[in-house]
């Protein structure tokens, strides 16, 4: 079962992704993504095979559905610009994992029609992790695209962009199954520690 509760996103500014995955997912790290805009095919195989290899969670690749497929990931993560769902799904396949970028409403019932298993919602917050021509949506913003998704298709809703521990209790407030982190982890003192105080978040919500 897909558990997106702390979504760790890295890519090649991290200087080793593979400690760092271990270290993260020991702290409760749930999935992982692996995006890298730059890199070559066969750097980024390699990569995510050694990813694959150390941890236990599902690891996923960002547009790339032929790194995904051949390097045996558990899935991809498209965004408006990459590979439709649809395409994405032809390459990787039923089992596999398919999430999709949503910042908008009008997206959110666009993505009714997809292929896809998750919705990563935002940019809530404002980041300095990734570069977003878009307004943050903000929390009553995010809010109203999970309860839609949900409602319409009981869909899992992953809030991403700005969030640390306790913007990830208000959002596990307004509906979110997860969250997802760049540098809350990556650049954390404790990475390990970072990612079991978020996981923390979530696990109250099931208790």
């Amino acid at each position: 079962m897909l558990d997106p509760s702390v979504y760790l996103v890295m890519g090649p500014d991290v200087a080793d992704p593979v400690a760092l995955a271990r270290k993260a997912v020991a702290g409760g790290v749930s999935l992982i993504q692996w995006r890298d805009k730059t890199g070559s095919t066969a750097e980024q195989v390699a990569l995510v095979r050694a990813l694959v290899a150390a941890v236990p969670v599902p690891v996923l690749v960002n547009d790339r559905a032929d790194v995904a497929l051949i390097a045996g990931a558990a899935g991809v993560h498209v965004g408006h610009g990459d590979l439709t769902p649809g395409e994405a799904r032809r390459i990787v396949g039923d089992e596999a994992i398919v999430g999709l970028t949503i910042h908008t409403m009008a997206e959110a019932e666009a993505a009714l029609r997809q292929p896809i298993d998750y919705g990563s919602v935002g940019g809530v917050f404002e980041t300095h992790s990734k570069v977003n021509p878009n307004p943050p949506i903000g929390i009553d913003g995010f809010a109203a695209i999970a309860a839609y998704l949900k409602a319409e298709r009981a869909m899992k809703v992953v809030a991403i962009a700005g969030i640390d521990a306790e913007r990830a209790a208000l959002l596990r407030a307004a509906g979110a199954d997860g969250v997802a982190v760049m540098s809350a982890i990556t650049r954390a003192a404790d990475p390990a520690q970072a990612a079991r105080t978020l996981a923390t978040v979530f696990a109250e919500k099931a208790a």
